[in-house]
């Protein structure tokens, strides 16, 4: 446990110490507040039936972050080590493999919460300048909207160290992480199209929708399925993110 703790807080604290971090955070900040003003500009508008977490969700730029952010935070996780020459160092120290990838993968999903904190602070202003009923915070929704945020995070991060495990360029890595996010986030918008599915199709791309998904999270409610659907590709693409510095430390 204490070198995954120090590998982790190892990790996490590498973020701080470059300028990438901060440009992450002051992205985050910035995108965070261009849906507050759209939050506040359909409030002006139509009154809202559900809360104010579901108007959140729908934004453009809520999606922005969510897709534009984690492929540059978890870019330099293996691809620095390599190009740095630490990554050989690395691997010859007592520590297994997963502990590697799982301390790589915390120390990028504690980073990129931190990052989604001042969310918080955000609705609360909201809410207390705001003077309309669906700006007041409802407590279950929030909290199962961070879930929301946590699993959809974890997803993708696990795909963006797999992509950095590949490669010693933090670019390449950024890229191939982009792709592999946006593909995946592009299937689920396939629910929203008009098409004639019927049957185990449209069963499969509800099931694979991330909005959906984030739907349900924002309204407060939680589906296990749901849940399941993220730790399962979670776990698989840190499998995978394994079996590559599995098969680097042999060669």
């Amino acid at each position: 446990m204490q070198p995954f703790l120090t590998l982790t807080r190892r990790e996490l604290g590498s973020h701080f110490l470059s300028l990438t971090g901060y440009v992450i955070i002051a992205t985050v900040l910035l995108l965070l507040g261009f849906s507050l003003n759209d939050i506040v500009t359909k409030l002006n508008g139509d009154p809202l039936e559900g809360p104010i977490t579901e108007v959140l969700y729908s934004t453009m730029y809520f999606w922005l972050i969510l897709v534009l952010t984690t492929p540059v935070i978890t870019m330099r996780t293996f691809a620095l080590e390599k190009f740095t020459g630490t990554y050989e160092t690395l691997m010859t120290t007592p520590v297994g493999d997963m502990t590697v990838v799982l301390s790589k993968f915390f120390g990028s999903l504690i980073f990129y919460l931190i990052a989604w904190l001042p969310l918080t602070a955000y609705l609360l202003i909201l809410q207390r300048y705001v003077d309309h009923a669906a700006s007041s915070i409802d407590v279950p929704a929030l909290v199962t909207t961070y879930l929301g945020l946590v699993l959809i995070g974890a997803l993708f991060i696990s795909m963006g160290c797999f992509a950095s495990a590949l490669t010693r360029s933090q670019l390449i890595a950024a890229v191939m992480s982009f792709a592999l996010v946006l593909i995946l986030f592009l299937l689920s918008l396939r629910s929203l199209v008009a098409i004639e599915a019927r049957g185990w199709e449209a069963e499969f791309f509800s099931y694979i929708s991330m909005t959906e998904h984030m739907q349900e999270f924002a309204r407060g409610v939680l589906q296990i399925s749901s849940v399941t659907f993220y730790i399962t590709l979670t776990s698989f693409f840190l499998f995978l993110t394994w079996k590559v510095v599995e098969s680097r430390r042999w060669k």
